[in-house]
Protein backbone atom coordinates (compact mmCIF):
# COMPACT_ATOMS: atom_id res chain seq x y z
CA UNK A 1 0.00 0.00 0.00
CA UNK A 2 1.24 3.60 -0.90
CA UNK A 3 0.90 6.72 0.97
CA UNK A 4 1.14 9.97 -0.71
CA UNK A 5 1.72 12.59 1.83
CA UNK A 6 0.68 16.24 0.30
CA UNK A 7 1.71 19.57 2.18
CA UNK A 8 0.53 23.09 0.35
CA UNK A 9 3.52 25.89 0.99
CA UNK A 10 3.95 29.47 0.38
CA UNK A 11 7.13 30.99 1.58
CA UNK A 12 8.25 28.38 4.03
CA UNK A 13 12.21 28.25 3.74
CA UNK A 14 12.70 28.68 7.27
CA UNK A 15 10.66 25.35 7.89
CA UNK A 16 10.37 23.33 5.05
CA UNK A 17 13.69 21.45 5.66
CA UNK A 18 13.18 20.58 9.28
CA UNK A 19 9.02 19.27 8.42
CA UNK A 20 10.22 16.75 5.82
CA UNK A 21 12.82 15.81 8.07
CA UNK A 22 10.43 14.89 10.27
CA UNK A 23 7.99 12.92 8.08
CA UNK A 24 8.35 9.18 9.54
CA UNK A 25 9.30 7.63 5.92
CA UNK A 26 11.29 4.73 7.57
CA UNK A 27 8.41 3.51 10.23
CA UNK A 28 6.10 3.70 7.38
CA UNK A 29 8.61 1.60 5.44
CA UNK A 30 8.95 -0.45 8.35
CA UNK A 31 5.28 -1.08 8.47
CA UNK A 32 5.09 -2.38 4.93
CA UNK A 33 4.24 1.25 3.33
CA UNK A 34 6.46 2.81 0.40
CA UNK A 35 5.57 7.15 0.69
CA UNK A 36 5.57 9.93 -1.96
CA UNK A 37 6.00 13.55 -0.54
CA UNK A 38 3.87 16.02 -2.66
CA UNK A 39 4.56 19.55 -2.43
CA UNK A 40 2.05 22.13 -3.64
CA UNK A 41 3.67 25.88 -3.78
CA UNK A 42 1.76 28.34 -4.30
CA UNK A 43 4.60 30.28 -5.98
CA UNK A 44 6.46 31.45 -3.16
CA UNK A 45 9.39 33.82 -3.69
CA UNK A 46 12.19 32.37 -1.03
CA UNK A 47 14.21 28.93 -1.81
CA UNK A 48 11.06 26.68 -0.28
CA UNK A 49 10.97 24.83 -3.86
CA UNK A 50 14.45 24.06 -4.09
CA UNK A 51 14.64 23.05 -0.77
CA UNK A 52 11.71 20.70 -0.96
CA UNK A 53 13.46 19.06 -4.35
CA UNK A 54 16.50 18.59 -3.06
CA UNK A 55 15.24 16.78 0.01
CA UNK A 56 13.94 14.38 -2.47
CA UNK A 57 9.64 15.57 -2.26
CA UNK A 58 8.18 15.82 -5.83
CA UNK A 59 7.29 19.68 -6.56
CA UNK A 60 4.10 20.91 -8.18
CA UNK A 61 3.16 24.74 -8.79
CA UNK A 62 -0.13 26.23 -7.94
CA UNK A 63 -1.57 29.36 -8.41
CA UNK A 64 -2.19 30.45 -4.81
CA UNK A 65 -5.34 29.35 -2.70
CA UNK A 66 -5.68 26.73 0.40
CA UNK A 67 -8.37 24.42 -1.79
CA UNK A 68 -6.64 24.95 -5.04
CA UNK A 69 -3.13 23.84 -3.97
CA UNK A 70 -4.88 21.14 -2.46
CA UNK A 71 -7.06 19.86 -5.26
CA UNK A 72 -4.20 20.36 -7.80
CA UNK A 73 -2.32 18.08 -5.15
CA UNK A 74 -4.96 15.25 -4.70
CA UNK A 75 -4.97 15.15 -9.00
CA UNK A 76 -0.98 14.27 -8.62
CA UNK A 77 -1.03 11.56 -5.82
CA UNK A 78 -0.42 7.99 -6.75
CA UNK A 79 -0.88 6.47 -3.68
CA UNK A 80 -3.79 4.30 -2.27
CA UNK A 81 -3.89 6.84 1.53
CA UNK A 82 -3.18 10.56 1.27
CA UNK A 83 -2.25 12.24 4.39
CA UNK A 84 -1.88 16.04 4.63
CA UNK A 85 -0.38 18.43 6.74
CA UNK A 86 1.00 22.15 6.55
CA UNK A 87 4.18 23.15 5.65
CA UNK A 88 5.33 25.12 8.86
CA UNK A 89 6.23 22.41 11.73
CA UNK A 90 2.96 23.05 13.20
CA UNK A 91 1.27 19.25 12.72
CA UNK A 92 2.49 15.72 14.22
CA UNK A 93 3.19 14.53 11.11
CA UNK A 94 5.17 11.70 13.21
CA UNK A 95 1.90 10.57 14.20
CA UNK A 96 0.68 9.25 10.40
CA UNK A 97 2.02 5.71 10.34
CA UNK A 98 -0.33 5.34 13.44
CA UNK A 99 -3.28 7.09 11.96
CA UNK A 100 -2.94 5.25 8.88
CA UNK A 101 -2.97 2.07 10.73
CA UNK A 102 -5.89 3.16 12.69
CA UNK A 103 -7.77 3.99 9.27
CA UNK A 104 -7.38 0.65 7.95
CA UNK A 105 -7.85 -1.58 11.80
CA UNK A 106 -11.30 0.37 12.34
CA UNK A 107 -12.02 0.50 8.06
CA UNK A 108 -12.81 4.01 7.95
CA UNK A 109 -12.36 6.07 4.98
CA UNK A 110 -11.34 9.57 6.73
CA UNK A 111 -10.05 10.80 9.88
CA UNK A 112 -9.40 14.71 10.59
CA UNK A 113 -6.99 15.45 13.83
CA UNK A 114 -8.67 17.63 16.67
CA UNK A 115 -5.49 19.76 17.48
CA UNK A 116 -7.36 21.38 20.66
CA UNK A 117 -6.94 17.73 21.99
CA UNK A 118 -2.86 18.64 22.51
CA UNK A 119 -2.36 22.46 21.72
CA UNK A 120 1.29 23.30 22.52
CA UNK A 121 1.95 26.91 23.98
CA UNK A 122 1.70 30.02 22.22
CA UNK A 123 0.38 27.23 18.91
CA UNK A 124 -2.98 29.71 19.00
CA UNK A 125 -3.17 33.40 19.18
CA UNK A 126 -6.49 34.18 21.47
CA UNK A 127 -8.62 35.60 18.35
CA UNK A 128 -7.77 32.27 16.08
CA UNK A 129 -8.48 29.59 19.22
CA UNK A 130 -12.43 31.81 19.44
CA UNK A 131 -12.65 32.08 15.24
CA UNK A 132 -12.29 28.32 15.23
CA UNK A 133 -14.83 27.57 18.10
CA UNK A 134 -17.08 29.56 16.29
CA UNK A 135 -16.54 28.20 12.72
CA UNK A 136 -16.46 24.96 14.76
CA UNK A 137 -20.19 25.47 16.39
CA UNK A 138 -21.70 26.57 13.31
CA UNK A 139 -20.49 23.92 11.43
CA UNK A 140 -21.91 21.35 13.91
CA UNK A 141 -25.30 23.61 13.95
CA UNK A 142 -25.72 22.93 10.18
CA UNK A 143 -24.99 19.94 9.11
CA UNK A 144 -24.87 17.92 12.05
CA UNK A 145 -21.90 16.69 12.41
CA UNK A 146 -19.93 16.58 15.86
CA UNK A 147 -16.58 18.32 15.41
CA UNK A 148 -14.16 19.36 18.35
CA UNK A 149 -12.17 20.84 15.14
CA UNK A 150 -13.45 22.06 12.29
CA UNK A 151 -10.65 24.08 10.62
CA UNK A 152 -7.82 21.13 11.27
CA UNK A 153 -5.30 21.09 8.36
CA UNK A 154 -4.27 16.90 9.02
CA UNK A 155 -6.50 14.44 7.22
CA UNK A 156 -5.85 10.90 6.59
CA UNK A 157 -8.17 9.35 4.43
CA UNK A 158 -8.17 6.45 0.80
CA UNK A 159 -8.09 8.38 -2.50
CA UNK A 160 -10.59 6.60 -3.83
CA UNK A 161 -13.08 8.98 -1.82
CA UNK A 162 -12.44 11.47 -3.45
CA UNK A 163 -14.66 10.96 -6.12
CA UNK A 164 -17.89 10.98 -3.78
CA UNK A 165 -16.58 14.68 -2.17
CA UNK A 166 -18.04 17.35 -4.03
CA UNK A 167 -15.20 19.86 -2.94
CA UNK A 168 -15.47 23.79 -4.26
CA UNK A 169 -13.00 26.04 -2.49
CA UNK A 170 -10.10 26.79 -3.54
CA UNK A 171 -9.33 29.17 -0.68
CA UNK A 172 -9.33 28.61 3.08
CA UNK A 173 -12.84 27.39 3.33
CA UNK A 174 -11.90 24.18 1.78
CA UNK A 175 -10.72 22.48 5.47
CA UNK A 176 -14.18 22.88 6.50
CA UNK A 177 -15.49 21.59 3.48
CA UNK A 178 -13.52 18.55 3.07
CA UNK A 179 -14.74 17.48 6.68
CA UNK A 180 -18.63 17.98 5.75
CA UNK A 181 -18.48 16.34 2.84
CA UNK A 182 -16.76 13.04 4.27
CA UNK A 183 -18.47 12.93 7.38
CA UNK A 184 -21.83 12.95 5.42
CA UNK A 185 -20.67 10.89 3.03
CA UNK A 186 -18.00 8.42 4.25
CA UNK A 187 -17.18 6.12 7.20
CA UNK A 188 -14.98 9.05 9.23
CA UNK A 189 -13.89 10.05 12.45
CA UNK A 190 -12.27 12.78 14.31
CA UNK A 191 -9.23 11.49 16.81
CA UNK A 192 -6.74 13.55 19.25
CA UNK A 193 -3.82 15.33 17.73
CA UNK A 194 -1.42 18.15 18.90
CA UNK A 195 -0.40 20.99 17.62
CA UNK A 196 2.53 23.14 17.60
CA UNK A 197 3.77 26.94 17.14
CA UNK A 198 4.23 27.69 13.08
CA UNK A 199 7.69 28.59 12.03
CA UNK A 200 7.76 31.41 9.90
CA UNK A 201 5.16 34.18 9.11
CA UNK A 202 1.34 32.96 9.00
CA UNK A 203 -0.30 33.28 6.10
CA UNK A 204 -4.16 33.23 7.77
CA UNK A 205 -5.59 36.85 7.48
CA UNK A 206 -7.98 36.10 10.28
CA UNK A 207 -10.62 38.68 10.15
CA UNK A 208 -10.91 38.20 6.34
CA UNK A 209 -10.40 34.16 6.36
CA UNK A 210 -12.72 33.93 9.20
CA UNK A 211 -15.68 36.06 7.67
CA UNK A 212 -14.78 33.93 4.25
CA UNK A 213 -14.87 30.77 6.23
CA UNK A 214 -18.53 31.54 8.42
CA UNK A 215 -19.87 32.80 5.05
CA UNK A 216 -18.95 29.60 3.25
CA UNK A 217 -20.95 27.92 5.70
CA UNK A 218 -24.00 29.76 5.06
CA UNK A 219 -23.82 29.35 1.65
CA UNK A 220 -23.17 25.61 1.60
CA UNK A 221 -25.85 25.36 4.20
CA UNK A 222 -28.35 26.87 1.79
CA UNK A 223 -27.77 24.50 -1.40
Amino acid sequence: MKISIVMPCLNEEKAICRQLDEIPLQELKKRGYSAEIIIIDGQSTDKTAEIAKNKGAIVYTSKRGYGRQYKLGFRKVSGDIIATADSDLSYPVELIPGLVDYLIKHKLDFITVNRFADSKQGSFRALNWLGNHILTFFTNLFFSVNLKDSQSGMWIFRRKILEKLKLTSNGMPFSEEIKIEAFKKTRAKEVPGSYSKRVGTAKLKRFKDGYKNLEFLFLKRLK
